[in-house]
């Protein structure tokens, strides 16, 4: 029996990464962009390939939520 806590291997590590959250699908949901005060962050999923719906108008306060509600709804695991 393993002890791992997913069986998937985590994604590379985007460079403008600043928030990960893991799915309960087993996936993550990547929040990206330039840094706390700026307006240009999205997250994208791994697992069902959803992403923010307006990238260039969130606020890292903001989007981490959105981000956050949908890793703790996306059952969707990871493909490769």
């Amino acid at each position: 029996m393993s002890t791992s806590s997913s069986a998937f291997t985590e994604p590379d590590r985007p460079t403008d990464l600043q928030i990960r959250f893991l799915t309960i699908g087993g996936s993550y949901v990547d929040v990206t962009g330039p840094g706390h005060s700026s307006d240009k962050h999205r997250w994208d999923c791994h697992g069902c390939k959803d992403t923010s719906r307006y990238p260039e108008e969130n606020h890292l306060w903001d989007i981490r939520e959105k981000a956050n509600t949908h890793a703790s709804l996306c059952r969707a695991i990871p493909l490769t």
